[in-house]
């Protein structure tokens, strides 16, 4: 899971936050994001040009698909960071952490 998300936790007075910290993962969420807000822009057009609801709920549907995609990934990437920090694994359960997180992802993304 080395293209995974990472995440780097913060202490804010009583709380625990977890952010982003690999450019290239917040860049991958970013976009993400951003084709998700174009999608939403793209629904308010049709919405206000009088297109087919059908049309309209295909987009909805769409849009809230790229959105748990990208939230599935930065809960993986959270369980992986905790994981990581509590358990310090050595190498060889570092590769077995990764491919259970994986194939759970895998896994999640299929029920939604």
């Amino acid at each position: 899971m080395g293209e995974n998300i990472a995440l780097a936790t913060q202490s804010d007075e009583n709380c625990t936050m977890a952010v982003l910290n690999n450019a290239q993962a917040r860049t991958d969420v970013l976009n993400r994001l951003r084709r998700a807000e174009g999608q939403i822009r793209g629904i308010q057009r049709m919405v206000e040009e009088g297109e087919d609801c059908l049309k309209i709920g295909q987009q909805f549907s769409a849009v809230r698909k790229a959105l748990d995609s990208t939230y599935l990934r930065m809960t993986v990437c959270f369980l992986e960071q905790e994981l990581q920090t509590h358990l310090h694994p050595d190498a060889e359960q570092k590769a077995g952490l990764d491919l259970m997180l994986k194939d759970m992802e895998t896994l999640l993304a299929r029920m939604g």
